[in-house]
């Protein structure tokens, strides 16, 4: 890391590019009676160093502006602008933004106890990480409609956030300290907002890092008609976010953009109204479908997605990628709601690989000013159920297609209860209840814990010819390992009305199973298929594969059970297979959170009489 340059000789440079553009009518003095008065607060022609406000990042100048959004509505949105101080006369730099709900002076989704006004901390690990300013980058930060100094009506993923991270690429790109490249970076919300900008197709916008991001904003509020159990608190979230109170020292504009929800509380019903949709197919969600809106996009896009996170879950991410033809890069595995540089309590990264910040770097660089890599890092890392990693030319890696028929059956749509009577732990219909806020970045790490013996009791009852709450469909045990990859789909044909649980289970020869991916939908008499959640998991020799099917026991859907006796018939489970014995390693330890989820998940559960094979032939 090279030496800082001086704060003083710093702020100059920045102003005399702002007033070479007309920017500047008068710049305040960093010294003098003003800065007696506390920590300087920035505006667009007044920058702002460390030195003069300790939220600024070291070695970064600190300025904020107002531009339109795109769609013509007269919404104001707000932007932190955070430039290498030693920024020299005219030069210019590409762009990292971020843009989002989380930027607020005084805090992401809360108050966080600041004493003054200054740009959000959110990104200070990746700023750090990366030394962004000494390696020749401005970060930008952009509140969306309705948060931090933006004013507008708060609009969840739809098309009035779309219009604002379109008018925030070519705001950014315009700049006369920018060079026109942008590059888009975020996690979870943000993340959500990096798909939006890959979807815009800008010729500005050069790449896209997406850590954790919603695929398909529907699919975070409702399962196939199910309601999940943020269905209200998410927008409780978001209202309560959009109305914090910011700092008493910000701006006048910015207090008063703040404030836009004082003088149009609709905006927060009709927030709330649009989550109450439970229509799949209503305007309302169609216009939020990011994975379908990615066909034919080619933004170069770097992504991660823990499998098994219980937020942000890997569902629709295999259509946007598959729709997405640009190149990609991806680190995909088994951990939770988290960034690619987060540290465990102890230590530990927790995605369980070395070198987020340079690879990252390494990847705008590479397409924001050209130059090439350095090294050569694998186009997607991944680490499947095992703990171990690989590298692939893409994701997923498919050796087979295979349609595997699992017969049919009925169970009672009850939510459990005639299964769960004499079982230690919660009754099934008490798991399920409205909770508090939940965004995007605040939700439970794991589900409530399923009763215990559940899923043995429910194979028992089964096996005595009882029609219970679910049936079970047991495979052959695997003569050698494969791999579970993509997106797995269940169809069948039903007769009856209510909802319906899908759940796959990696069954050991000891009799203990571990429920690995899992889905819900309403049901109807007919024709039903059902995609679940993108996995990676890794089956050994000997182990069994389950599928139950039946009502909703565990887990945290607001389900209603329907009390009807559902018949399924020909049912099918569509997989895609890969062999482990082809992997090519690469670097990577076993993410914490694996064990975490292996505790919470495997039960007792042996093994039934088998009808099926994994792979029909032996081959893959």
């Amino acid at each position: 890391m090279r030496a800082r340059r001086t704060a003083g000789w710093a702020a100059s440079a920045l102003v005399t590019v702002l007033a070479s553009t007309g920017l500047l009518a008068g710049a305040a003095a960093a010294s003098g009676p003003a800065a007696a008065q506390g920590p300087r607060v920035a505006t667009a022609t007044d920058p702002v160093t460390h030195e003069e406000n300790d939220r600024v990042p070291e070695g970064s100048l600190w300025t904020q502006h107002y531009f339109p959004s795109s769609d013509g509505s007269g919404t104001e949105l707000h932007a932190d602008v955070l430039l290498p101080e030693g920024l020299p006369r005219k030069a210019e730099v590409p762009v990292i933004l971020s843009v989002g709900p989380y930027f607020g002076h005084s805090g992401q989704s809360g108050a966080e106890g600041w004493g003054h006004t200054g740009p959000s901390a959110r990104f200070q690990d990746f700023i750090e990480g990366t030394d962004l300013f000494d390696q020749g980058y401005a970060f930008v930060m952009v509140d969306l409609r309705g948060f931090g100094g933006s004013t507008g009506c708060l609009d969840w993923g739809g098309p009035g956030e779309q219009a604002d991270v379109k008018a925030a690429i070519g705001w950014a790109a315009k700049q006369p300290w920018s060079t026109g490249a942008v590059g888009l970076y975020g996690k979870s919300y943000d993340a959500a907002t990096g798909l939006i900008g890959n979807n815009l197709d800008q010729r500005a916008l050069k790449a896209v890092v997406a850590q954790e991001p919603v695929w398909d904003m529907y699919q975070y509020i409702y399962s196939n008609g199910v309601p999940r159990p943020n269905v209200t608190g998410t927008a409780n979230a978001y209202n309560s976010i959009a109305t914090l109170d910011q700092l008493p020292d910000d701006d006048a504009r910015y207090l008063a953009n703040s404030r836009y929800e004082e003088s149009h509380p609709e905006c927060l019903t009709q927030n709330s109204a649009g989550y109450r949709i439970a229509d799949q197919d209503d305007e309302f969600w169609t216009s939020r479908d990011l994975a379908k809106a990615a066909r034919g996009t080619d933004t170069p896009l770097f992504v991660t997605q823990g499998f098994i996170e219980n937020n942000t879950k890997p569902e629709e991410m295999q259509e946007y990628l598959d729709n997405h033809e640009g190149p990609e890069r991806g680190w995909v595995g088994q951990w939770e709601h988290v960034r690619g540089g987060d540290r465990t309590s102890d230590g530990r990264l927790s995605m369980g690989r070395e070198g987020w910040y340079d690879e990252t770097l390494s990847f705008y660089d590479q397409y924001l000013k050209g130059i090439r890599p350095a090294v050569r890092y694998p186009a997607y890392s991944v680490e499947d159920s095992t703990g171990a990693w690989r590298a692939q030319k893409t994701w997923p890696v498919v050796e087979r297609h295979v349609t595997l028929p699992l017969g049919g059956g009925s169970y009672v749509d009850d939510g459990g209860l005639s299964s769960v009577a004499g079982l230690a732990g919660p009754a099934a219909r008490e798991q399920v209840g409205p909770t508090g806020d939940w965004d995007l970045e605040n939700a439970p790490t794991t589900d409530p814990a399923a009763p215990k013996g559940l899923a043995e009791k429910q194979a028992l009852l089964q096996k005595s010819g009882a029609v219970t709450s679910s049936f079970f469909v047991w495979s052959k045990a695997l003569k050698k390992a494969v791999r579970v990859t993509g997106t797995p789909r269940i169809s069948l044909s039903a007769e009856g009305e209510g909802n319906v649980m899908l759940k796959l289970y990696d069954v050991a020869p000891d009799g203990t199973a571990v429920m690995f991916d899992e889905q819900v939908s309403l049901l109807r008499t007919g024709k039903l298929s059902v995609d679940l959640k993108a996995t990676d998991w890794t089956l050994a020799a000997g182990h069994v594969l389950a599928v139950e099917i039946g009502s909703v026991q565990t887990g945290s859907w607001r389900d209603t059970p329907s009390g009807e006796t559902i018949r399924v018939e020909g049912a099918r489970l569509g997989l895609a297979l890969d062999d482990p014995a082809d992997d090519v390693a690469t670097a990577g330890a076993r993410s914490p959170y694996l064990d975490t989820y292996l505790r919470q998940y495997t039960v007792p559960l042996p093994a039934g009489t088998g009808t099926f094979t994994v792979v029909p032939g032996g081959r893959l």
